[in-house]
């Protein structure tokens, strides 16, 4: 079949098998792969994912670590210094849907390839506006920046469209793990990458972002070159469908899937306030400390943990997860986040009780990405899984960068705990849900596995 996207590449699906419909045939008329032969093609497929997300994450942390000072010295002002990293994460916004329309209707790997070049010529676009100190430019290329923070987004999607659903919580949370290695290797590369660029006359604060350019590259490399069969379109002929229509991508169709699954719903609100919550108060955190008399080297402490807590534990929440149900894997991370900030709300000057609030923000945050994300894969049928991640990842950044900003307004006009209470109040949407979910199911409730079990029943819709 045709798509409105162009027909998918015939090497992104298993070869049938002698006998079966020649390789030009569309993917629901070819076969599905051996079963035999799917753990050994799940293994790969993670492999190939966990290497592209340690670039990525890698990529991403190296850029964002100086995005601020660029954007204050190319802006020439402090009052800017903000908007060059809002942009990357509206870029990551509004770039997910797009993006997840190409997968609905070519498959993961042009998808992800895209997004990974994209965010390369951001990272390109943004040193050449920093060499000719123009701020509009570098906004841009902060913007097309994000598109790598879309595909690491994206990449956890990617994990579970093979995974069986009894294990597609743990497959969500290896690929989110692999986040740790870039995120704690890439701030340390940043000042390296600034100095190899003096001799070149490029601004030392743009450096990062000519490395992190490089590495994109070799992530789509990695990407397009061992990423095949591709995991959706294999998802797909396993299931029997063919690929969706360009239409089945867009914003109306993941909109269309998500009103009509109670569960769904929980899940993009879980996974959107959840993240909401943990960026308003992550990103002030740092000026309550100093506030309070905290020096540089304890800020890092307590930001070093919190990123431990969002995703060196994320493997734990995807056993929890497949082994506990997600309902209760989703009403732990909205405790959790309750009580971080709660503890961080109240801290004041007790920089120990900041630093064990931001952890369990951190783990909170994990337990409600890692569940969220698999009860939104259980909840909506194989055609529309990808429309639905897009806007996902759309609500989940869009809600983020508004939340970023409006977090400095909030502890300049009011003070951090009252900024801390405010996050906790996001949470009320995704509690009332899941207790409606959990004791009254009705139409479209999920299935007692989903509630308290392991996973949907079948491997698929749930």
């Amino acid at each position: 079949m045709t798509t409105a996207q162009g027909p998918a590449d015939p090497r992104d699906t298993p070869p049938a098998p002698s006998g079966a419909a020649s390789p030009g045939a569309p993917p629901s008329a070819r076969a599905a792969p051996d079963p035999a032969d799917l753990p050994a093609l799940r293994r790969r497929t993670t492999a190939v994912l966990v290497v592209s997300q340690i670039l990525g994450g890698l990529g991403v942390a190296i850029g964002v670590a100086l995005s601020s000072v660029l954007s204050q010295e190319v802006g020439g002002s402090a009052a800017v210094a903000g908007l060059g990293p809002t942009a990357a994460v509206l870029g990551t916004a509004l770039l997910s849907v797009p993006l997840a329309a190409l997968m609905a209707a070519r498959g993961r790997r042009p998808g992800l390839t895209l997004a990974y070049a994209i965010g390369a010529a951001g990272g390109g676009l943004t040193v050449l506006a920093a060499v000719a100190g123009s701020f509009p430019l570098l906004l841009l290329g902060m913007a097309l920046f994000g598109a790598a923070s879309s595909a690491n987004l994206q990449a956890r999607f990617a994990a579970a469209d093979l995974a069986p659903a009894e294990r597609r919580a743990r497959a969500i949370s290896t690929v989110v793990w692999a986040t740790t290695v870039g995120a704690v290797l890439g701030p340390n590369v940043a000042a390296p990458a600034g100095r190899s660029v003096t001799g070149l006359g490029i601004p030392p604060a743009a450096g990062p972002f000519l490395w992190a350019a490089a590495v994109f590259l070799l992530c789509a490399l990695v990407v397009a070159v061992l990423l095949r069969p591709d995991p959706l379109l294999t998802a797909r002929a396993l299931a029997g469908e063919s690929a969706s229509p360009g239409r089945a991508g867009s914003l109306r169709a993941g909109l269309a899937a998500v009103a009509e699954s109670r569960p769904a719903r929980l899940a993009l609100v879980t996974v959107a306030t959840a993240h909401t919550a943990m960026v308003a108060v992550m990103v002030m955190t740092p000026v309550d400390l100093a506030h309070h008399g905290a020096d540089i080297e304890l800020i890092g402490l307590v930001i070093s943990g919190h990123i431990a807590g969002m995703y060196a534990f994320s493997p734990l929440m995807g056993r929890l997860s497949d082994r506990a149900g997600r309902l209760p894997v989703i009403a732990l991370a909205l405790g959790l986040v309750a009580v971080a900030t709660l503890l961080a709300g109240t801290a004041g000057g007790a920089h120990g009780r900041t630093a064990a609030g931001l952890f369990l923000l951190g783990l909170g945050w994990s337990a409600g990405l890692v569940s969220g994300s698999a009860l939104l894969t259980d909840s909506v049928p194989q055609s529309a899984r990808a429309a639905v991640q897009g806007l996902s990842d759309l609500a989940m950044n869009a809600s983020a960068g508004v939340g970023g900003v409006v977090a400095g307004l909030v502890v300049a006009g009011a003070g951090y705990g009252r900024l801390n209470a405010l996050a906790a109040l996001l949470l009320l949407p995704a509690a009332v849900l899941t207790l409606r979910l959990r004791f009254r199911p009705g139409p479209g409730g999920p299935p007692p596995a989903v509630s308290a079990g392991r996973g949907a029943p079948g491997g698929e819709e749930g």
